[in-house]
């Protein structure tokens, strides 16, 4: 089993569909170049390159010494061509697919540049020509194989996430058969309807439900949420979550693609293969910098020509198209996507949209749907009040006539009683009365539950000592129940929809960062601005019905607001469409939302504050690879071009290469330093 130690990957169904994820899908300049077939060819390459550079006359001047043996002359033409077939094949090959396609750009730069060099160097070993470049040529190629071997691997760990993904699941699970044995199958040999049993450290193999058995679930690379939760009979679990410190047993519902953890990682792959704005502003300036880099090669030909020095022509040329190359500018973006989509879903933000990620970096609203999103859309028992004064006792009754109601308010009154550790009594002759409460035997007292209908119905009111109370209750729009005992009332509870701590915080970091919070609910007025004073909203849209929500939206940005709609998914999809962000929340096992460009697996609203620190982080990110790949270019061509020759200064083409080269890892490192963004919120405090 995968939890013993038994990781045999290949063999499970959902992984092979990950083989290939360093093929650099993102760059497609490399596509169907591994990261390995790079790093062979540099080894390769860089061996083979050594003798051409230590026969090379020019090089033994430099130093000072000679060599002097048989068929020395032929040493850097036969190795140099090996050099340029061998180490130069994937930009050659990248060459004549670009013109094929008609899109021209870095790798028909590379290889026309590396073709020059070895067609003047072939020209002048058989003393047709004065330029020889052998070593330069392949010093050259060396320095372009580990450049993109770099890159390779740079890409390789960013867009690792949907191996990673792949690789959460268990190559096997434990099966109940019909008689009750356990058996140990392969994940692909699951079938819908199976129970499968999940030991303690172990990882659920499927989605399902739990019918049997508790434990604490490790979600956390579902949800992002570092905190186990704890789920019973009757819960949903996801594919890849960890029994924390129990045994269940699961009924499988869902399986491979259909899985949770499959949704996730259909989005992640999506994210990072669309493009933003920012990337086709790259990819159009990458297109541009090749017809550049061909009239700068051009130009550098002619002048240098003219000026009687064919050898400089032929060099400075080369170097020109080889520190041209939008190798950069073309990395600039992709790098920065794989990396935040990658670092987005391992905390639990799932971006469907890469345009809704960098526009959420200009909101400056934000409307949260209540419930079920600033609140956890059950109700708690907020107050108690006695006529005698005992509150405990008041709850105690209230909760052993309710321990057999399956009304959402009855739960909240024994989960009050629970919580308190109260000793709760059994209850006899329970009845339910339709549209009025309940009522029941406790300890030889009846004891009835109910609201404002219940005290119509016996004729009963409020004490005097509890108006007061009731009233400000009802004021904030709280459901209160009275506690009737041997037909007097006794007590009474209030109860409303919790409020998430996590929305106070997120209220307050979205204050902080100059967001306007607004909240629109279907609840009426004084319960909206209850929850809004309690939370610190600025606007309350209350009293709208579902259909009628996108015209929140539409308000909000008639008046300028650039607007991010947060809601659960479920009855918010016109407004989540109509935003100019749509974030769904909560939705951790339902990851297909059609109508938000961000889902946040989770049901912490907080996440929206992490969604804008990502989009602002990716977004800086961006422009300052741009601003590097750019500005790079329009400082080198004109040196490569030997702009500086007046002044003793001539770009050598090995350096050339060296600076393109270097030009990519700056750009690959810094995009590299998006992994420090903190996505994680703060602790909330108590």
């Amino acid at each position: 089993m995968a939890e013993h130690g038994t990781h045999t990957h290949d063999k499970h169904a959902g992984h092979d569909k990950h083989a290939g994820h360093d093929k650099h899908t993102g760059h497609d300049k490399h596509a169907g170049h591994s990261t390995a077939m790079f790093r062979d060819r540099f080894w390769l390459s860089l061996l083979l390159s050594i003798p051409v550079v230590l026969t090379s006359d020019i090089i033994m001047e430099w130093f000072g010494y000679t060599l002097e043996f048989t068929g020395i002359a032929w040493v850097a033409p036969i190795l140099g061509t090996v050099i340029f077939v061998y180490g130069g094949q994937p930009f050659l090959a990248g060459a004549v697919a670009e013109i094929r396609q008609r899109q021209p750009g870095m790798m028909l730069l590379i290889g026309m540049a590396i073709t020059v060099a070895f067609v003047a160097s072939w020209t002048a070993s058989l003393d047709l020509f004065d330029v020889e470049v052998w070593w330069e040529l392949s010093l050259l190629i060396v320095i372009m194989l580990l450049g993109h071997w770099l890159e390779m691997r740079a890409i390789g760990q960013a867009q690792g996430a949907l191996a990673a993904l792949a690789e959460l699941l268990p190559d096997e699970a434990e099966r109940i058969t019909e008689t009750g044995d356990v058996e140990t199958v392969r994940i692909a040999d699951l079938a819908v309807g199976d129970v499968v049993l999940v030991r303690p450290g172990a990882r659920v193999p499927a989605d399902g439900e739990i019918v049997q058995g508790a434990a604490e679930l490790d979600e956390s690379m579902i949800t992002g949420e570092s905190n186990p939760v704890a789920k019973e009979e009757g819960d949903r679990v996801v594919a890849a979550s960890v029994a924390a410190d129990g045994s269940i047993r699961v009924r499988v519902d869902a399986l491979g693609e259909d899985t949770a953890l499959a949704g996730i990682q259909r989005l992640v792959a999506e994210a990072q293969e669309s493009k933003s704005r920012s990337q086709v502003l790259a990819d159009r300036a990458a297109a541009l910098l090749f017809y550049v880099a061909v009239v700068a090669a051009a130009i550098t030909v002619v002048v240098w020509a003219l000026l009687g020095q064919s050898d400089v022509a032929v060099t400075q040329s080369v170097t020109v198209l080889i520190i041209a190359c939008p190798h950069a500018l073309g990395l600039a973006i992709p790098l920065v996507t794989s990396i935040s989509t990658s670092k987005s879903a391992r905390n639990g933000i799932l971006v469907k949209d890469r345009l809704a990620l960098e526009r959420t970096r200009n909101v400056d609203a934000v409307l949260f749907d209540k419930t079920g999103t600033l609140t956890k859309g059950e109700h708690a028992v907020t107050g108690v009040a006695a006529v005698t004064g005992d509150d405990d006792a008041v709850l105690t009754v209230a909760a052993a006539v309710e321990a057999d109601s399956e009304h959402p308010l009855a739960r909240a009154i024994v989960a009050a009683a629970r919580e308190k550790e109260l000793n709760v009594p059994s209850a006899t002759g329970f009845r339910s009365m339709t549209g009025r409460g309940v009522e029941a035997q406790v300890d030889g007292a009846a004891v009835a539950v109910g609201g404002p209908a219940l005290l119509r119905q016996l004729d009963l009111a409020a004490p005097d000592e509890l108006a007061g109370q009731i009233d400000e209750w009802q004021g904030r729009g709280a459901a209160v129940l009275h506690v009737i005992l041997d037909g007097v009332v006794a007590g009474a509870l209030a109860l409303e929809d919790q409020v998430r701590e996590e929305s106070r915080a997120a209220v307050e970091e979205l204050h902080r960062l100059g967001v306007k919070v607004a909240m629109i609910t279907g609840d009426a007025q004084q319960v909206a601005d209850a929850v809004a004073a309690d939370i610190g909203i600025d606007e309350v849209f209350a009293e709208v019905l579902p259909e009628d929500k996108d015209s929140a939206v539409t308000d909000l940005q008639k008046r300028g607001y650039t607007v991010a709609m947060v809601g659960d998914g479920v009855n918010d999809a016109p407004a989540l469409a109509r935003a100019d962000v749509g974030i769904a929340i909560g939705a951790g096992t339902d990851v297909a939302m059609e109508s938000a460009g961000i889902v946040l697996a989770s049901d912490d609203p907080r996440g929206v504050v992490a969604v804008k620190r990502l989009s602002a982080a990716s977004y800086r990110k961006m422009l300052q690879n741009l601003w590097w790949a750019a500005g790079y270019n329009l400082a080198a061509i004109p040196l490569a071009a030997g702009v500086l020759s007046w002044a003793g200064f001539m770009l050598p083409m090995a350096v050339g290469a060296v600076l393109m080269s270097l030009s990519t890892i700056v750009v690959a490192a810094n995009a590299q330093l998006l992994r420090r963004v903190d996505l994680r919120p703060e602790p909330l405090t108590t």
